[in-house]
């Protein structure tokens, strides 16, 4: 019989994957348009953003079918990495301010996601790339203390590769390749929330109340 509590123990790792296969089949249907040729046709992985799926038309003009799916996707990444921050925090972290600078701006972080496909994205880059930091700065600094250091590294590989995406981003002669970073950040992080999930839940491993 399938237990309700082990499955919201394990809702970041079951969100993070529906949120691949929902970003997969949306880009099937994006109708095309890209920064480099804003008349092709398709999603070009190498050239394409997520916001772009979030479009309600494609960069070249045609109505984005990929929109609804897109939105139920990142709604589900939101929800479920909220869950994951306040799981990391009440199971890793002892000290009360980091405990609530985790939850607090990991919360954030997501929320400033949900708006990056508005007129708002440049805004909302800015604060998800604050937050997010912020939040790795604390959820380094709990790795470090429980001595975890393979984790600590991808961390800090984490903090590196989002400063590489915004410095592409907004660089003009990187920004081409600016697409490949974020995916890049996307398989980073994404990677070590799942890994810390199936840390957090270890059976026999007595923690604070999640």
């Amino acid at each position: 019989m399938i237990n309700p509590k082990g499955i919201l123990k394990f809702l970041p790792t079951i969100g993070i994957l529906l949120f691949i296969g929902i970003y997969i089949y949306a880009s099937k249907l994006y109708p095309g348009g890209s920064q480099a040729d804003l008349s092709s046709m398709g999603f070009d992985w190498s050239n394409n953003y997520w916001c772009n799926l979030m479009r309600e038309e494609g960069l070249n003009g045609i109505q984005n079918k990929a929109r609804p799916v897109a939105a139920i996707g990142i709604t589900i990444l939101i929800s479920s990495m909220i869950v994951f921050f306040f799981q990391f925090a009440n199971y890793f972290e002892k000290n009360r301010i980091w405990k609530m600078t985790i939850k607090i701006t990991g919360a954030l972080a997501m929320i400033s996601a949900a708006f990056i496909f508005t007129k708002y994205h440049d805004i909302m880059t800015t604060i998800l790339s604050i937050c997010g930091t912020v939040v790795i700065i604390g959820m380094i600094r709990a790795l470090h203390k429980n001595q975890l250091t393979l984790m600590k590294v991808m961390g800090i590989f984490c903090i590196v590769i989002i400063g590489l995406n915004n410095f592409f981003y907004y660089n003009k002669d990187l920004i081409q390749y600016s697409p490949l970073v974020q995916k890049g950040v996307f398989i980073m992080i994404l990677t070590w929330t799942i890994v810390l999930n199936f840390i957090i839940n270890r059976k026999n491993v007595p923690k604070q109340q999640l």
